[in-house]
């Protein structure tokens, strides 16, 4: 078998491999954009269909009145942006401090942040419950956008990448007679658009769709977001498979586009 036989069958056999795979990912996002276009007796049958033999798209109309999406939609999108906002600022300002300055303890302290990524959220979530108690801050926009606008994985991220930067451009900066704030504002920002990219697409995927945190901080309907708003469909004993998938569609689509928009911010 000559070298180019093997060669295109070698790349025939990724390509195979490959498609598999993209059908393995595409076919559960298929089968939530079918099951959002069937009747409930429908979505129930067994077996079941993958095709609605009748396309419901009052089941997108039924969420809407079902749940005050706008409201739930408008709630996501503040604690979204606030948040990605403040891990922007903060997890940068802190990175760009352990990776250029000198202060005692500085190896220490970042070990103790560092060791918060191991441990689970659900471990601190009753103590930070009593904290959002004792503050006066359930149910408020307070809860949900404070705790979640800094990250020790936006620090360790942000510092890595800061580390990679070469140490000239402080030394000609300084020289210059620029500040440290002027350097991280002038030099390491701008340098770094690609890592807060990264950490921009980070914080608003794992923001969207939170679901646990805003489920225990609010109680009234005002507060609520669209993943509270979603679960509402799937009840203790019977769950609504049409408007659950129909309200997801509607939350995916909202969710890629507000993404698809971050790069243009930086460049």
């Amino acid at each position: 078998m000559s070298y180019r036989v093997r060669e295109r069958n070698t790349k025939l056999i990724v390509h195979v491999i490959l498609i598999l795979g993209a059908v393995l990912m595409v076919t559960p996002f298929l089968w939530m954009v079918s099951t959002s276009l069937k009747s409930f007796a429908e979505s129930m049958k067994v077996p079941p269909s993958f095709l609605p033999t009748v396309i419901h798209l009052d089941n997108f109309q039924s969420v809407i009145d079902k749940m005050d999406f706008a409201r739930y939609y408008f709630n996501t999108i503040w604690v979204t942006v606030c948040r990605t906002a403040g891990q922007l600022v903060l997890c940068s300002l802190a990175a760009y401090a352990f990776a250029r300055l000198k202060f005692p303890g500085k190896n220490i302290l970042f070990i103790g942040i560092l060791s918060v990524l191991m441990v689970p959220s659900q471990v601190v979530l009753i103590p930070n419950f009593v904290i959002m108690k004792q503050l006066g801050w359930l149910d408020t926009f307070y809860a949900l956008i404070v705790p979640g606008i800094f990250s020790a994985f936006g620090t360790f991220l942000l510092r890595q990448f800061f580390m990679t930067l070469p140490s000239e451009l402080d030394e000609a900066a300084k020289i210059d007679g620029c500040t440290y704030f002027g350097i991280y504002l002038r030099i390491f920002l701008p340098l770094s658009k690609a890592a807060l990219v990264s950490l921009a697409i980070f914080t608003i995927l794992a923001s969207w769709n939170d679901l646990l945190w805003p489920l225990i901080m609010t109680s009234s309907d005002e507060m609520r977001v669209l993943t509270i708003g979603i679960a509402s469909f799937q009840g203790q004993h019977g769950t609504d498979y049409p408007l659950l998938m129909a309200g997801a569609l509607m939350a995916t689509a909202a969710d890629d586009s507000d993404v698809h928009r971050i790069p243009a911010l930086f460049y």
